[in-house]
């Protein structure tokens, strides 16, 4: 696909948000954007863990950026008596001022036993599918993402990667009164979440054994203006059986750059 057209959408959802978008320093967005392009790579790491109220799969999910600009997200509220910051964000371009797509989602201070900062909610979401019909019989309860250039991408190339990341915030720990946020990941790095880590996991209760198919998704709901939107969901089946009481689990297929595994 041209570079053209995988733009294309970018372009057209840059219009349809025109109203929504406004230049930093107040004259009218023209330049050429330099869109974000989030990648969800496939579910690792998966685990069975028992836990109390049952088993529960754990997995480690990774979103990368393979664009030509960084995601910034910039969260703002006016006092510290609003429980949650709305979160813009901030679009480079080539040859005019950066602009601003306002309220692309809502950051939330999450105090959790590992750790206690602000993150972006619904920024990537996780389901489990009965592989035969695709229904979904499970949802996480995720808590949201600190967003962040935790690892780099190194199995292909990112010509607008920085030398060294960028964001590299832990998104205000501690700081549950903060007015504001400033998070994001560059081009060429992604961040990334271990099994069981802050909601990195479904639980399985009342699950009959069978195969099932586990998505992860990031941007679902495509608030977040990117270049392409193909690549947003990857996903795998797997089986679960009980011995003995204790579910067993295999991988049959991973599916990267698709919630349609089989």
């Amino acid at each position: 696909m041209s570079v053209l057209l995988r733009l294309l959408p970018a372009f057209a959802a840059m219009v349809a948000i025109v109203p929504a978008a406004i230049a930093i320093d107040g004259s009218t967005p023209g330049g050429q954007p330099l869109l974000p392009d989030l990648d969800q790579e496939t579910p690792s790491g998966l685990v069975l863990t028992e836990a109390r109220g049952g088993w529960r799969l754990g997995f480690d999910s990774a979103v990368r950026n393979l664009g030509a600009g960084p995601l910034i997200i910039d969260g703002e509220r006016p006092t510290a008596g609003v429980r949650m910051m709305s979160a813009d964000q901030v679009v480079v371009q080539v040859g005019s001022p950066r602009t601003v797509v306002r309220d692309v989602g809502r950051l939330r201070y999450v105090r959790s036993p590992d750790h206690r900062h602000w993150h972006l909610l619904g920024f990537d979401r996780y389901e489990l599918r009965r592989a035969d019909s695709g229904e979904t019989v499970v949802a996480d309860r995720k808590s949201g993402f600190c967003l962040g250039d935790r690892y780099p991408v190194r199995t292909r190339l990112v010509p607008a990667k920085p030398a060294e990341p960028v964001y590299r915030s832990r998104c205000g720990l501690d700081q549950s009164s903060l007015l504001s946020i400033h998070e994001g990941i560059s081009p060429g790095y992604g961040d990334n979440y271990t099994a069981n880590l802050e909601g990195q996991y479904l639980p399985l209760s009342g699950l009959r054994p069978g195969r099932y198919v586990l998505v992860h998704r990031v941007n679902g709901d495509r608030r977040i203006l990117e270049s392409a939107y193909d690549n947003n969901a990857s996903s795998l089946v797997l089986s679960l059986r009980l011995r003995d009481g204790e579910p067993h689990m295999r991988i049959l297929a991973v599916c990267p750059d698709t919630e349609h595994c089989s």
